[in-house]
């Protein structure tokens, strides 16, 4: 039976279709309620960028300088070596090593010494004899008799010989840096005394 009070009213079926258009509908599609959740992305991908720079700076600002610290350190310094001097073959020392020693014993006699000074003493003569390649000298007497001595200066401490059953004697060497720093003194059982003068 037809309605009496009139014609019912027809569904909005364009509301209907899409869910309605309410205000609660727009906002959750494409309104303001989006909209937060955007910006709070933006801004932890800019912290997060924020906070990878200090990062990087810092690790600049705390590594070494490169160059300048490589500057900064001094290269090691090699140690001096003092190599000992080449020596003829037959040859067993030079300066310090040769005080006190024979230089016949030693190699520095014969072909490697000369006479740099000599005097005579009474009947005998006193010479300097020096070595260069053994950067040291020694004295010699001749002509002398049994209980004259020599002696050699002129290094750190002075060398002595004495004529034991020959008509010569010789001393030990003392170094010296040059044959003038050298000088020889012959005392004669006679009493007679004399010196060379300064070797050339």
């Amino acid at each position: 039976m037809p309605h009496q009070g009139g014609r019912r009213p027809e569904p909005n079926t364009a509301e209907n279709a899409d869910g309605g258009s309410g205000p609660g509908r727009n906002a959750g599609a494409t309104g303001p309620g989006k909209a937060p959740g955007g910006r709070q992305k933006g801004l932890m991908l800019a912290v997060g960028a924020v906070g990878a720079l200090i990062v990087v700076v810092g690790a600049v600002l705390l590594a070494p300088g490169g160059d300048d610290a490589a500057k900064a350190v001094p290269p090691p310094s090699a140690a001096p070596t003092t190599k000992a001097p080449e020596l003829p073959v037959g040859v067993e020392c030079s300066g310090a090593d040769c005080a006190g020693q024979d230089p016949e014993a030693m190699g520095c006699g014969g072909e490697f010494a000369r006479t740099v000074a000599s005097a005579v003493v009474g009947g005998s003569k006193v010479e300097v004899r020096y070595s260069k390649v053994c950067s040291a000298a020694w004295a010699r007497l001749t002509e002398a008799a049994i209980g004259d001595t020599v002696q050699i200066t002129g290094g750190a401490d002075p060398q002595n010989g004495e004529v034991m059953g020959d008509t010569d004697a010789y001393t030990p060497m003392v170094a010296v840096k040059k044959a003038s720093d050298a000088k020889a003194c012959a005392t004669l059982t006679s009493g007679t005394k004399g010196c060379t003068d300064p070797g050339a």
